[in-house]
């Protein structure tokens, strides 16, 4: 076990995936049986922690920007709360221009009719989630704007970290390592159940797509950012191009932090707004995850021949941009917070947030160095609002 810890998160869940595939073909029914008891104990246990996990790193963030409240931290906030919305919102709308001519859902649903049938499993627990995934954002939001106006919350704020760290903890030592386990039992189901090529079909066709899209998303951002630090966007995002391949490399948006503050310091911008608007930012600002998901669900919506619009889409987005604030401090956090989301706004099952889960994680590196490569442009237009950009080129 010491051992598979060393072994990242991507290699285990491909590695889960490929298995799956194959087990499907060879393994006995009892066997698959197993697998799907310990599939409906984990979707149990991952229900009941979905509205913990959103009081947990929402509240905290929340009570955090708020003990810092001013009006640079509000533009920050607002900035990157907009990128995040409007790269969600092209993500739309390039999706279902390309998607629909890319995926056929016809051979997906004639398999799903013509499958023998899932196994079952050998019993199952219900726990149910101490409340509904809008519960939970509301109680969040009660709980951090009531600890950043009071004084007197600071113990309930303490209070606040550690519940977040508790949850960081489940999702690090019980969730993560059990990821695997849950993703190969969801690819033993579709290959039993004869599903799993359109699966992998649309799964390589909607990769490409999401790439070419996080690519013209940062070159929207610095052309944004253009109008303000008076700069040249391309020479911009080459300048940043050492943050994009270090959080591509660490997959981790915490340990690119140095580099970005200093490719951001590089491009003009004060050093002083540079080291208050990236790590800020690194925590908040998500276009990079929000693109992903928002592409993901989308495809996997057409495949099972889903209905959507866009005023759906234009909820789950604006939520989801609260939703995943503080969570790129844990592995697949984004997409572990967004998971309420999916089921209660557009009608995810179990099996849809698993593949969601593997599809996110698939292209996790992308959609970190898209968020960090991203904070420079936010840190240009912030640093003009405040006049403390030195007219200076790359």
């Amino acid at each position: 076990m010491t051992k598979l810890r060393h072994i990242g998160l991507l290699p285990r869940i491909a590695a889960a995936i490929a298995l799956g595939i194959g087990a499907g073909f060879v393994l006995p029914e009892w066997a698959a049986r197993c697998f799907a008891t310990f599939n409906s104990l984990f979707s149990s246990f991952l229900g009941f922690i979905i509205p913990l996990l959103i009081v947990g790193f929402v509240a905290p963030a929340i009570a955090e920007i708020g003990r810092r409240a001013g009006s640079m931290l509000l533009a920050t906030v607002v900035i990157a709360y907009l990128m995040t919305f409007g790269s969600g919102a092209l993500a739309y709308l390039t999706s279902v221009t390309f998607f629909p001519s890319m995926i056929a859902p016809d051979s997906y649903i004639a398999a799903e009719t013509a499958a023998s049938g899932s196994p079952a499993p050998f019993f199952t627990v219900d726990v149910p989630p101490l409340m509904g995934v809008t519960s939970a954002l509301v109680l969040a939001f009660v709980l951090g704007f009531g600890c950043a106006m009071l004084t007197s919350a600071q113990a309930l704020k303490k209070g606040l970290d550690g519940f977040r760290d508790i949850i960081k903890l489940v999702i690090d030592k019980a969730i993560i390592p059990l990821l695997p386990i849950y993703i190969f039992g969801i690819f033993l189901d579709m290959t039993i159940g004869g599903k799993v090529g359109p699966v992998l079909l649309t799964f390589v066709k909607i990769i490409a797509v999401i790439f070419c899209l996080h690519v013209g998303v940062l070159v929207l951002q610095y052309c944004i950012a253009s109008l303000f630090s008076r700069k040249n966007p391309f020479k911009c995002l080459w300048t940043m191009m050492p943050a994009y391949f270090t959080a591509l490399g660490t997959q981790s948006s915490a340990a690119t932090i140095p580099v970005t503050l200093e490719r951001t310091v590089a491009m003009g911008v004060d050093r002083d707004i540079a080291g208050f608007t990236v790590p800020l930012c690194a925590t908040i600002h998500m276009s990079g995850s929000t693109l992903k998901i928002v592409s993901c669900a989308l495809a996997l919506m057409i495949l099972h021949g889903m209905p959507y619009d866009f005023g759906m889409f234009a909820g789950f987005i604006a939520m989801l941009g609260i939703t995943i604030i503080a969570a790129p401090g844990v592995p697949g956090g984004a997409i572990m917070a967004s998971l309420g989301l999916l089921s209660s706004i557009l009608g995810f099952s179990d099996a849809d947030n698993a593949m969601m889960i593997a599809l996110y994680i698939a292209m996790d590196s992308f959609g970190t160095a898209c968020n960090i490569t991203g904070d420079g442009a936010i840190a240009q237009i912030v640093a003009r609002l405040f006049r403390k950009n030195p007219e200076r080129q790359v």
